[in-house]
C-alpha cells in the first residue's frame, strides 16, 4: 500500500461512506430510546458509548460502538473514549466545502450529522455536603463538551441536542425532514449556553478566590414572568445552581402570574422574615417593607405588620415565615372589609386547602404562592448588583447576631433588657429596609410604627418615620441604619418622646448627639456597624 496514507485502517482511495450517523452519548438517559428509534427509522446509524450504548442495546437498537470508529479502546477508567481525530473530524468538517468533503473521503471520515450529548452530573455531585475534591473532579466531563462544542460550531451541517426536553421537537423535525436553519442555530446557541453554565460551576467549585479576574455567573431559567418592572418590559426568573433558595420551590396556587416587581418584592420579604425563628410577617411595597412585625403567632405578626402602615399596605405583597392558618386568612379578609384594601400577592411556606379556598373567595386576582421551608440563611453568600455594562459582586451582609457584640451604650441612661431585645429585633428589621433608613419600633410590640427610607437626607428619613408613627412615638425606639451626621435628628426624636436611639456612631458630631440625648434623658447605643441596603 505504498503511497497511500492509512488512518485507523482506512486508505486514501476509499470512497466516502454512504451512511449518515448520529452520535448519542448522554449522562441523563431520559427519552434517549425514543429519539434513537426515530433516528433508526430515518436510516441513521447510531454511534454510542458506555451506558448509553448499553441502554440502547437493551431496547433492541443496534449500536456502532465508538471504539470501532476511533480505533482505540475506552481507556483510563473512561477518561478517554470519545475524543479522537475520527470523531471530532466527523463532526467538524464543513459539508458545504468541496475540499473538506474530498479530504473527509480520503481520510475515511464518517458523516456524524446529529450529536446528542448531555454531560456528567457535576451539579448533582457537588450538591452533597460531604463531596470530596476527587469525587467532584471525576464528574468534570471532557469528551462531552468537546463533541457538543464541535457540533455547535458546525451547526449548519450538524444538529446538536443537549437538552432532553428538545428530543420530541427534534425527532419530529427529523422524521418530517423539516429541520430548519433557525432550529439548528437555536440548538447551537443552547449548547453554548449549556457549556458555559457547566464550566462556570466547575470554576466556582475549584476557585478559592472571592473575586477572580474573570467570572461567569451560571443561571437556569425557572419562570417566564408576566412582565418586567413595567408592562412593556419582558422578564424571566433565573436561579443559580446548588442554592437553597425558596424560589426553587415557588408554586402558584391561585390568581395572578408574577411580574418582575412581584418577584423582587417577594425576595425582599423573604430576606426580612427569614432572620427570625419566631413568627414574622412583612408587607412589601416597591421592594421595601411598609410594615414588619414579630408575634407569638403568625396571625399576630401579620396583624401587627398591617397595623404598622395600613395605607401603604394596600396593594402590597405579604410574606410570612410560617404556614398561613385560618386566623391569618381572616386577618387578610378583615383588612379588605375594614380598610377597603387588597393584597396583590401572598407568599407563604404552606397553606392548606381550606384556607386557600377561603382566600380565593376574597379576591379573584390575588396571587397566592407557596415556597416551602424557608432556610434561615442563604447558601450563596455573595451579593450581585447590576450596573451599566456589568455588575458589582460583594460578600454577604454582616451577621446581625455577631454585630450585637460591638454595641456600646454611650449615654448616662441605659436601655432596659426589654428595650435591648426590641432594639436587636429592630436592627434586623432595618438591615432589610432601603437606605437611608430610620425606623420607629413600638415600645411594647416588636413591630415597626414608622419607616423613613430611600431618602437622601437622614433628617428627612427621621421626620418621615416619626410622622408615620404618630402617637406611638412616646416611649418608642428610634433606629438609624447609619450615623447621625448632626444632632438634629436626636433633638427631633426627643420632641416626639422617643426613649431609646440606636445608631451606628462614627460621625465627627457624635459628641453633640450624645449631649443632646443626655439632655433629653434618652438612652443611646452605638452599633459601630453600618446597615446600608440599596
Amino acid at each position: 500500500m505504498a503511497g497511500k496514507k492509512r488512518i485507523a485502517g482506512k486508505t486514501t482511495n476509499e470512497k466516502k461512506q454512504p451512511h449518515k450517523y448520529a452520535l448519542l452519548s448522554v449522562s441523563d438517559k431520559t427519552g434517549i430510546v425514543d429519539l434513537a428509534k426515530i433516528l433508526l427509522e430515518q436510516q441513521y446509524k447510531i454511534i454510542s458509548t458506555g451506558g448509553t450504548a448499553k441502554q440502547l442495546a437493551q431496547n433492541n437498537i443496534p449500536v456502532v460502538p465508538i471504539e470501532l470508529v476511533t480505533g482505540n479502546p475506552e481507556s483510563f477508567e473512561g477518561r478517554m473514549k470519545t475524543i479522537s481525530f475520527q470523531i471530532e473530524s466527523a463532526i467538524l468538517y464543513d459539508r458545504t466545502k468541496e475540499s473538506h468533503v474530498k479530504e473527509a473521503n480520503e481520510l475515511g471520515i464518517k458523516n456524524i450529522d446529529v450529536v446528542v450529548c448531555n454531560l456528567y452530573p457535576f451539579e448533582k455531585t457537588t450538591q452533597e455536603n460531604d463531596v470530596t475534591l476527587d469525587d467532584a473532579v471525576e464528574q468534570i466531563d471532557v469528551g462531552g463538551p468537546t463533541m457538543a462544542r464541535a457540533a455547535a460550531k458546525n451547526f449548519k451541517n450538524v444538529l446538536v441536542v443537549v437538552d432532553p426536553s428538545d428530543y420530541e421537537a427534534v425527532g419530529t423535525a427529523i422524521r418530517n425532514k423539516s429541520v430548519t436553519f433557525a432550529m439548528r442555530k437555536a440548538l447551537a446557541a443552547k449548547a453554548f449556553h449549556h457549556l458555559s453554565f457547566y464550566d462556570a460551576q466547575i470554576a466556582s467549585f475549584l476557585s478559592d478566590e472571592l473575586f477572580p479576574k474573570e467570572i461567569t455567573l451560571p443561571g437556569r431559567k425557572i419562570l417566564d414572568l408576566r412582565y418586567g418592572e413595567n408592562p412593556h418590559q419582558q422578564a424571566a426568573l433565573y436561579l443559580s445552581p446548588n442554592n437553597n433558595s425558596p424560589f426553587q420551590h415557588l408554586k402558584k396556587l391561585w390568581g395572578r402570574d408574577l411580574s418582575l416587581t412581584n418577584v423582587s418584592d417577594i425576595n425582599a420579604g423573604l430576606e426580612a422574615v427569614r432572620q427570625f425563628a419566631d413568627p414574622a410577617a412583612v408587607i412589601i411595597k416597591h421592594n421595601s417593607p411598609c410594615g414588619i412585625a414579630i408575634g407569638e403567632t403568625i396571625a399576630d405578626a401579620l396583624n401587627f405588620a398591617i397595623q404598622a402602615d395600613p395605607e401603604s399596605a394596600f396593594g402590597g405583597v405579604i410574606v410570612l415565615n410560617k404556614p398561613l392558618d385560618m386566623r391569618t386568612a381572616k386577618i387578610i379578609a378583615s383588612f379588605k372589609d375594614q380598610k377597603k384594601g387588597n393584597m396583590d400577592i401572598i407568599a407563604v411556606p404552606h397553606i392548606d386547602l381550606e384556607e386557600l379556598s377561603y382566600l380565593q373567595s376574597i379576591r379573584k386576582s390575588m396571587g397566592i404562592y407557596t415556597f416551602g421551608k424557608l432556610p434561615r440563611e442563604r447558601k450563596d453568600a455573595m451579593n450581585i448588583k447590576w450596573v451599566d455594562g456589568g455588575f458589582l459582586l460583594q460578600t454577604g451582609e454582616n451577621d446581625s447576631e455577631n454585630s450585637f457584640k460591638s454595641w456600646e451604650v454611650v449615654t448616662a441612661k441605659k436601655p432596659s433588657p426589654k428595650q435591648l431585645d426590641h432594639m436587636k429585633i429592630g436592627w434586623k428589621f432595618i438591615t432589610k429596609i432601603r437606605s437611608n433608613a430610620v425606623i420607629v419600633i413600638d415600645k411594647k410590640i416588636p413591630m415597626t410604627r414608622g419607616i423613613g427610607s430611600g431618602q437622601t437626607s437622614r433628617l428627612r428619613s427621621t421626620k418621615i418615620a416619626l410622622s408615620q408613627a404618630g402617637k406611638f412615638t412616646n416611649g418608642a425606639i428610634l433606629i438609624s441604619d447609619s450615623f447621625f451626621p448632626f444632632d438634629d435628628s436626636v433633638k427631633l426624636a426627643s420632641k416626639h418622646g422617643i426613649s431609646v436611639i440606636l445608631q451606628q456612631g462614627g460621625s465627627i458630631n457624635d459628641k453633640l448627639s450624645v449631649e443632646a440625648a443626655n439632655k433629653a434623658g434618652i438612652a443611646m447605643v452605638f452599633t459601630h456597624t453600618r446597615a446600608f441596603w440599596h
